[in-house]
């Protein structure tokens, strides 16, 4: 596997064209994989509440399911609601990981503790759950947020960055976080921003970019020859689906019983 390419594809739960741009992706390649980016065609602009995100889910499952016929080696959710990251584990027999699970866990272990700095105040109980899901709960320190709308982010990025090192100062003096985490994958690239920017002030902490770190845990376990267990996420039993012909057939057989 050493000398074979590895196929990460980024899929984009959203229908904003442009969000995520693939010469951003591009420049996360590095010898060895290769990136490819695909997008929903029905669903939401944008990912700021659970209904938003339930409403992401049949599409991202159905851009998942081509990606396994395209013969991609793992696929990346974009968002960190990682909507449909366990159904897609079901269908899947491939590498499926959800920035959020996979930064909080690299997170958890770069720091005691670790804070989210996401986009709205509305996503905290989102994180909170997730952080409870993936066990990490003892070790979330605070989920805070900018205040700023995801599809505007970078209306005003010096403003952005400032709200960034605000929320990222406090989340260390005051709730004890010792690394930090993007609560949101429209933040890709602002880490580096982030830490110079906790540096002035004297804070040194790690500052997780979730989907450039979810691109390289990917690599590394399609390259150890690792999936999801297929004990926790079973096929799911052929039955009628109504409205989906789309997806009717495109995943795994069910399990032996």
């Amino acid at each position: 596997m050493r000398d074979t390419i590895v196929n990460i594809r980024v899929v984009s739960p959203i229908v904003t064209r442009g969000f995520r741009k693939l010469s951003d992706l591009r420049a996360l390649e590095y010898p060895g994989i290769s990136l490819s980016h695909a997008e929903i065609t029905t669903g939401p602009g944008s990912i700021e509440s659970e209904f938003e995100a339930a409403m992401s889910v049949p599409g991202t499952l159905l851009e998942i399911a081509r990606a396994e016929r395209d013969g991609v080696d793992a696929v990346i959710i974009d968002c960190m609601g990682d909507p449909g990251l366990r159904p897609a584990r079901e269908i899947s027999g491939m590498v499926v990981l959800g920035p959020c699970q996979t930064g909080m866990h690299v997170a958890s272990m770069l720091g005691h503790k670790f804070s989210v700095i996401t986009v709205m105040r509305r996503l905290i109980p989102s994180f909170e759950n997730t952080a409870a899901l993936c066990g990490l709960s003892g070790k979330l320190a605070s989920v805070r947020s900018v205040d700023i709308p995801v599809l505007a982010l970078e209306a005003d990025l010096a403003a952005t960055a400032r709200r960034l090192v605000e929320e990222g100062k406090k989340a260390v003096e005051e709730d004890g976080a010792e690394a930090l985490i993007f609560g949101c994958t429209g933040l890709m690239g602002c880490a580096a921003g982030l830490r110079e920017g906790l540096l002035a002030e004297g804070i040194d902490v790690p500052v997780v970019d979730p989907i450039p770190t979810a691109v390289s845990i990917a690599a590394g376990l399609v390259r150890a020859g690792l999936s999801q267990s297929k004990t926790t996420y079973p096929a799911p039993p052929e039955k009628e689906l109504i409205g989906y012909d789309a997806l009717h057939g495109a995943m795994l057989p069910q399990a032996a019983e």
